[in-house]
């Protein structure tokens, strides 16, 4: 399946709608579910679960299959039925992208029954969009498309989520620490915020280091973040530390996460000092923080104060190099030419090299 081009705020606009329709009771009768990012679909799913029928309806007139245990010809079927002292008979479908022949739902999807709502949802990827599946549902209901989100797209959703829906403010280094440690999975991470807010002093309005640190369990000291600061500051000392800890922690502090937190800030600094050469030699003007905020794809400002102080320590000439061992390092990390040696010795080799250059 080709790769989702539906931008993640372009999916968070079209997720809010749904669900205010759902709570306007405004309902389809087919709901495509689908993508990377299970966050979403699962709460939508959720939410027309819990809103179509009454709880007494539901008893009888609401069925939940799984893809692995049913055949679309089976779910055709229970689409078909009518409803017992109700309104709507809902077939709700979970991991559906483990269904068999899923495609012959289209035999009902072509034309689905008013009195019927079909909830399919279909994690991990998206359903061909070629397929006649596919083109009823858009067409005679609504089909919604969760990606997974890039880091700078994370950061301001989790920012909004925690003060839209907790009341409360994130530090930027604290929010760094999350992403870094979990990745750009929106329901692991938001599973451990609620997590949070059950240990968290009644009234705290800004989580800090401090609070991930003793209730999730991440370093505020031994992570990528402060990692990456080590590095582009050249102190090799600090980093070194960091590298020991990694060591002896690999399953929470995974070498190819920590690759790719490096290659992420050599990159920006090589964008911004090749910008400064421009601006030395060719007399291009150099974009004020908002339009590198656009280029570099950040959440705010301060983040791009830091990246341009960053850019003071080096030369890029010296970031190719260590961009090119970065690339070497992500196939090693992968298993490819190790020599022998296990993350934790490939990371202090790595440091060396780029100590070195």
């Amino acid at each position: 399946m080709a790769k989702s081009t539906l931008k993640f705020r372009d999916s968070v606009a079209e997720y809010e709608r749904i669900m205010a329709s759902i709570a306007k009771r405004e309902f389809a009768p087919i709901y495509l579910l689908m993508g990377e990012e299970s966050y979403f679909i699962d709460r939508i799913s959720e939410a027309l679960a819990q809103t179509i029928l009454s709880p007494a309806e539901q008893a009888f007139n609401q069925i939940t299959v799984y893809g692995k245990d049913s055949d679309a010809g089976q779910i055709v079927n229970l689409c078909r039925q009518m409803p017992m002292m109700g309104s709507y008979e809902v077939i709700i479908v979970k991991e559906a992208q483990a269904l068999r022949q899923i495609e012959k739902l289209s035999h009902y999807t072509s034309k689905p029954q008013p009195t019927t709502i079909l909830i399919i949802c279909h994690h991990e990827k998206n359903i061909d969009k070629r397929s006649a599946l596919y083109k009823h549902c858009a067409a005679k209901g609504v089909v919604f498309e969760s990606p997974r989100p890039y880091d700078n797209e994370l950061a301001p959703w989790i920012a909004t989520y925690l003060r839209s829906s907790k009341g409360c403010a994130i530090e930027e280094k604290a929010l760094k620490m999350v992403i870094d440690f979990m990745g750009v999975d929106v329901a692991k991470i938001v599973g451990e915020f609620d997590k949070l807010f059950t240990r968290l002093p009644e009234g705290t309005k800004v989580i800090t280091a401090d609070h991930i640190e003793q209730n999730i369990g991440i370093s505020k000291d031994f992570n990528n973040f402060e990692l990456c600061n080590a590095v582009a500051t050249k102190d090799v000392a600090r980093a070194m530390r960091i590298a020991d800890h990694f060591a002896r922690n690999p399953k929470d502090n995974p070498l190819l996460l920590t690759i790719m937190a490096l290659f992420g800030q050599f990159h920006d600094i090589f964008i911004v000092n090749y910008l400064l050469w421009l601006q030395k030699y060719k007399g291009v003007p150099f974009p004020n923080d908002m339009e590198l905020m656009r280029m570099l794809k950040k959440s705010n400002v301060f983040v791009i104060k830091e990246i341009k102080q960053l850019a003071s320590y080096w030369n890029n000439r010296k970031v190719f190099n260590i961009l090119g061992l970065l690339r070497e390092y992500d196939g090693k990390s992968k298993g490819i030419d190790t020599g022998g040696l296990n993350d934790g010795e490939l990371l202090r080799e790595l440091l060396l090299k780029i100590f070195m250059q």
